[in-house]
């Protein structure tokens, strides 16, 4: 009889997901020496690369399971963490517009 899980969720994907919001919001602790010269530029190019990356794995997932080559689970978690990456991205692309849209109505 095969084993039943009591939970739809991974907990490295959560964690992985919890890792990766505080590089979108800018709230992780004080960074490395190494990384004390990061720009903003530089943070949108890695949280940017970060859900480019997330949304090739769930693809290559959904595939994958297509083709019998992985289970529903391993499906449902690489969805879960595709819908999370598009929300957040989202998010982002509309916090970005926004603060954009306020700077052209700075008076100069």
């Amino acid at each position: 009889m095969a084993e039943i899980s009591t939970t739809i969720v991974n907990g490295g994907a959560v964690t992985g997901a919890y890792r990766n919001s505080f590089n979108l919001k800018g709230t992780q602790p004080l960074p490395d020496t190494e990384k004390a010269g990061s720009s903003f530029a530089e943070m949108v190019r890695e949280a940017a690369t970060d859900a480019a990356r997330t949304m090739r794995e769930a693809d290559a997932v959904a595939r994958s399971g297509l083709a019998d080559g992985a289970t529903t689970q391993e499906v449902v978690q690489a969805t879960i963490a595709l819908e999370s990456t598009v929300k957040v991205a989202v998010a982002m692309r509309d916090k970005l517009v926004a603060a954009y849209q306020e700077i052209m109505r700075m008076p100069i």
